[in-house]
C-alpha cells in the first residue's frame, strides 16, 4: 500500500510510538473505520487492542464474524496526546491513507466506528445519535454508522445498539 513508516505530514508524528495503518484481510467485504488510535494501540502498532478493542471483539464473536476475515483502521493513523479527537489538519495528512485502503480492500460495506467516522464518510454535520443504525450508500459501498466501542464505557445502554448494528453489518456480509 502508500504506507510511509515516517510519515510527518501532521503534528502527530513526533508523537506517536507507532503509525497504526490497520490490519485484516486485504479482500475483506467488511471495513471497520474507527477514531484514532489509543494508548496501547500505538504502544504495539496495531488497531483495536485495548479496552474497546476486546469489547469489539465480543461484539463481533456475537455477530458471527472472525476478526481475521475482516479489516480494521481508523480515519487518524497516530494517536492524539491524551486521546482527544483529532483535528482537521490531522484528518486532512490522513485522509489518503484511509482513501488508499478503501481503493485497494474494496469492502462491500464499512462500519463507521463512532462519530468522527461516521463524520469522515457522510460530512461533517452528521450526528451520530441521529444516522446510527442506518444504512447509505458512498461510491458503491453500504456505510453503517455506529457507536465506538469506548462509548460503551461511558453508557452501557449503548452496548445492546452497538450489538444490533454489528449484526446488521454480518447480515450483509454473509
Amino acid at each position: 500500500m502508500l504506507y510511509d513508516n515516517d510519515c510527518r505530514l501532521c503534528p502527530l508524528a513526533g508523537l506517536r510510538s507507532h503509525i497504526v495503518w490497520g490490519e485484516g484481510n486485504q479482500k475483506a467485504q467488511l471495513m471497520l473505520v474507527g477514531e484514532a488510535p489509543g494508548a496501547k494501540e500505538d504502544l504495539c502498532g496495531r488497531p483495536f487492542v485495548g479496552a474497546a478493542g476486546k469489547l469489539l471483539d465480543e461484539v463481533l464473536t456475537g455477530a458471527g464474524i472472525e476478526r481475521k476475515d475482516i479489516y480494521i483502521t481508523s480515519v487518524v493513523k497516530c494517536r492524539p496526546p491524551k486521546n482527544r479527537m483529532p483535528h482537521r489538519v490531522e484528518i486532512t495528512a490522513c485522509s489518503p491513507y484511509l482513501a488508499e485502503q478503501l481503493r485497494r480492500i474494496r469492502p462491500r460495506v464499512v462500519v463507521c466506528l463512532g462519530l468522527l467516522a461516521a463524520r469522515h464518510f457522510l460530512g461533517p454535520e452528521v450526528k451520530i445519535s441521529e444516522v446510527r443504525g442506518r444504512w447509505f450508500e458512498l461510491d458503491g459501498i453500504k456505510i453503517l454508522p455506529t457507536f465506538h466501542p469506548a462509548a460503551i464505557f461511558r453508557g452501557r445502554d449503548k452496548l445492546p445498539l452497538l450489538k444490533q448494528d454489528m449484526e446488521k453489518a454480518a447480515r450483509e456480509i454473509l
